[in-house]
C-alpha cells in the first residue's frame, strides 16, 4: 500500500531521538532516503550509521528549526528536493501558568510553532519551484486538542500547529502539496517511561478507554498514510491516534 514511498526524499526533524528518531527508521525501511534534521551533529551520524546498517540510505542535516536563517540556508541548499517533511522537532516546560516565564513560553512556541511554519514554508518553497507533489506532516498531539494541567504553552501551541496545519492546506492544495497533522496521545519514551510506572502515570493510563500508553509503532499507520498516496485525499486533517483519549468522559 505505500510502496509510493521508496525513493522520495523524506525530511524528518527533531530526528536526534525519541518519535523522529523511529519516524525516519520507518520511512527508511518503506524505501525513501531521509534526512534526520536536529541540532546535535554526533547524535544525528549514529542514527545515520544504524539506519545505514540496517539497509536504509539517510543523512544528516544539522539545523535549528526555530531560527530562520537556518532553515533557510539549510533547507535551500538541500542536494536533493525534498517531498515528504515530517514536522517533529517539539519541547515542552511543564509548569503552572502562573509560574511560567516569558523565556518558558517563547522556547516551546518558537520550537513548536514558529519552527513548524518555517520549515514547512521553506519545503513547500523548494517543493513548488522544482514543480513537486508531496506531503508535510505536522507532529500536533491530542493537547492541541483538548487540555491538560500545567502545560499551557505546550498545549497552546499545538492547537496553533492544529489550526496552521489547515490553514496551510488550504493555500497549498492547489498546488499538490497535502498538509495534514498527527495528534498522538500518550505514547511511552525513554522520556517518560519512569512516570507512567509511578502511581501518578497509572492513573493517567486508566482514564484511556483503551488502558494502555501507546508504542511509537502504534503510530506508524498513520503516519505512513499521511505520507504516502494511500491518502492522496487527504488534507487538511488532524488525526488523532491516542487510544481512545479524546472521547474518554470527563
Amino acid at each position: 500500500m505505500f510502496e509510493d514511498i521508496s525513493g522520495r526524499t523524506a525530511l524528518v526533524t527533531g530526528a536526534s531521538g525519541g518519535l523522529g528518531l523511529h519516524f525516519a527508521r520507518l520511512l527508511a525501511r518503506q524505501g525513501a532516503n531521509v534526512l534526520l534534521a536536529a541540532r546535535r551533529g554526533d547524535v544525528l551520524e549514529r542514527a545515520c550509521a544504524e539506519i545505514a546498517a540496517a539497509g536504509g540510505k539517510a543523512a544528516p542535516v544539522i539545523l535549528d528549526v526555530a531560527d530562520a536563517h537556518s532553515v533557510a540556508e539549510v533547507v535551500g541548499n538541500l542536494a536533493s528536493d525534498v517531498d515528504i517533511l515530517v514536522n517533529n522537532a517539539g519541547i515542552s516546560v511543564a509548569k503552572r501558568a502562573l509560574d511560567l516565564s516569558e523565556a518558558d513560553w517563547d522556547d516551546v512556541i518558537d520550537t513548536n510553532l514558529k519552527g513548524g511554519f518555517l520549515m514547512a514554508q521553506a519545503v513547500a518553497r523548494r517543493m513548488q519551484a522544482a514543480g513537486l507533489e508531496g506531503a508535510i506532516v505536522n507532529i500536533a498531539s491530542i493537547l492541541g486538542l483538548r487540555v491538560a494541567g500545567n502545560l499551557a504553552a505546550y498545549a497552546a501551541s499545538k492547537a496553533g500547529t492544529v489550526q496552521m496545519t489547515k490553514a496551510l492546506a488550504l493555500e497549498w492544495a492547489r498546488h499538490g502539496i497535502r498538509v495534514n497533522a498527527l495528534c498522538p496521545g500518550y505514547i511511552e519514551t525513554d522520556l517518560n517511561r519512569d512516570f507512567f510506572a509511578g502511581e501518578d502515570g497509572q492513573a493517567l493510563i486508566r482514564r484511556i478507554p483503551q488502558r494502555r500508553l501507546g508504542q511509537p509503532t502504534d503510530l506508524d499507520g498513520a503516519l505512513l498514510l499521511l505520507c504516502s498516496d494511500a491518502g492522496r485525499y487527504i488534507t487538511g486533517a488532524a488525526l488523532a491516534v491516542d487510544g481512545g483519549h479524546l472521547v474518554s468522559s470527563l
